[in-house]
C-alpha cells in the first residue's frame, strides 16, 4: 500500500519553513512585494486610526477619546492586529511580537496627526504608553497564534472589546486628583530685585524659556506677564503665543516675600487649535489651580526663590497622567526659576 499524502495545513495556521519544497524558496522570495514586511504594521496602524475615529465623542459622553476603553484597549488591539496579519504569512519571533506592535502604535499616533485627528501635544505624551500596551497585545496575540487555532476569533475580540466598552461613558467624578510640584533655586540678588521680575516680565524671548519640555512639545511660548493694581488687588495679565491670554489674580501676597496667583480664564483665553482639547487648562481633564512664589533672604546678596504649582487631573488613567504632569511641570518650574534669577541678577 502506498502511504497517504500529508494533509494540507489549515487555512488558519501560518505557513512554516518546512512547508516549502526544495527549489521553491527562491521563487517565494522573488514574489515578495517590496516593503511587504511593513504591511502588518501599516494595517495595525490603520486599525488604530479607524478605532480613533469611532472614539470621537465629547468629554463625558460615550466614545470619548480620553475614556479608559480607548486609552487602554485600542493600542492593545493595534498590537494584536499587527501580529495577526504578520503570522498569516510566516511564523514570527517573540521579539517581533514586541517591537512590531510598538512601531505600529507609533505609526497609528502619527497617522492621527497626519489626518488632523489629534494634536501634537497629546500625541507626544501618549506614545510611550501606547507603545508599551501595544507590545503587551502583540505578545498575547503571538502566544494565541502559537498555542491555539483561535487566531481569527481572538483578533476580532481584541478589536471589538474597546468598541463595546466605549458605549458606556466613564465617570470622572471619582477620578479627580490634586497634585503639587515644588522647586527651589538660590538667586544672587535681593528679594526686592526678584519681586520686580515676578510682577513684570516683559518681552520674554524664546531663548530664555524655550528649553522647557512643555514648550518643545507644542505649548505656545509666553510673551509677557504684567501686573497691575486694581480695587481687588494685584492682577497679572499673561499673554502667550497663538493669542492665548488669561489673568493671574493674587489671592495672597506680601510684598517682596510671597505671592499666590489663582487663574481666571475668559471664553476666548484659548483660541481654537491653540492647545489640544485634552490638555486645555481649565478643561475637563486638566487644570492649574494656583501658583505660589516664596522669597527668603539667605544673605546680603542671596535669596532662596521657591515656586509651588497645584494642579488638577481628571482621567481614568491618572497614574500615567499624573506622572507626565509631575515631569512637565517640574521641568517648567526649573526653567522659569532660572529665567527670573537671570533677569534679577542682570538688573543689578
Amino acid at each position: 500500500m502506498e502511504p497517504e499524502p500529508p494533509s494540507p495545513p489549515s487555512a488558519d495556521e501560518p505557513p512554516t519553513a518546512g512547508d516549502a519544497r526544495p527549489g521553491q524558496e527562491s521563487t517565494k522570495k522573488s514574489r515578495t512585494l517590496p516593503f511587504s514586511n511593513w504591511w502588518p504594521l501599516a494595517i495595525g496602524a490603520f486599525a488604530g486610526i479607524a478605532l480613533r475615529l469611532i472614539f470621537s465623542g465629547k468629554p463625558g459622553t460615550a466614545y470619548a477619546a480620553m475614556e479608559g476603553a480607548f486609552v487602554y484597549l485600542v493600542p492593545v488591539a493595534v498590537g494584536a492586529v499587527t501580529v495577526y496579519i504578520a503570522e498569516g504569512t510566516q511564523r514570527r519571533s517573540w521579539s517581533y511580537y514586541i517591537w512590531a506592535p510598538m512601531i505600529a502604535n507609533c505609526l497609528f499616533v502619527l497617522g492621527t496627526l497626519v489626518f488632523l485627528i489629534e494634536g501634537i501635544i497629546c500625541a507626544i505624551i501618549v506614545i510611550p504608553l501606547f507603545a508599551v500596551l501595544g507590545a503587551f497585545g502583540g505578545v498575547i496575540m503571538g502566544a494565541i497564534c502559537r498555542a491555539t487555532r483561535w487566531r481569527k476569533g481572538a483578533v476580532y475580540g481584541f478589536t471589538a472589546l474597546p468598541v463595546l466598552l466605549g458605549m458606556v461613558p466613564g465617570n470622572e467624578v471619582d477620578s479627580e486628583k490634586i497634585g503639587m510640584v515644588e522647586r527651589t533655586v538660590i538667586v544672587e540678588a535681593m528679594p526686592e530685585q526678584i519681586w520686580k521680575q515676578l510682577l513684570n516680565a516683559r518681552d520674554i524671548r524664546p531663548d530664555e524659556v524655550g528649553d522647557a519640555w512643555m514648550y518643545r512639545i507644542g505649548v505656545p511660548l509666553p510673551i509677557a506677564g504684567v501686573t497691575t493694581r486694581t480695587s481687588d488687588g494685584l492682577v497679572r495679565k499673561v499673554t502667550m503665543g497663538k493669542s492665548i491670554h488669561f489673568d493671574q489674580v493674587a489671592s495672597e501676597w506680601s510684598e517682596n516675600r510671597f505671592v499666590r496667583w489663582t487663574y481666571h480664564f475668559d471664553k476666548d483665553s484659548f483660541p481654537p487649535n491653540a492647545l489640544d482639547d485634552h490638555v486645555t487648562i481649565g478643561g475637563q481633564y486638566f487644570d492649574i489651580l494656583d501658583t505660589a512664589y516664596t522669597l527668603e533672604p539667605r544673605s546680603a546678596l542671596a535669596t532662596k526663590l521657591s515656586i509651588t504649582i497645584r494642579y488638577r487631573i481628571n482621567t481614568q488613567f491618572n497614574w500615567y497622567a499624573d506622572g507626565v504632569a509631575q515631569i512637565l511641570i517640574g521641568n517648567f518650574e526649573e526653567v522659569i526659576l532660572r529665567f527670573y534669577g537671570r533677569r534679577a541678577t542682570r538688573a543689578i
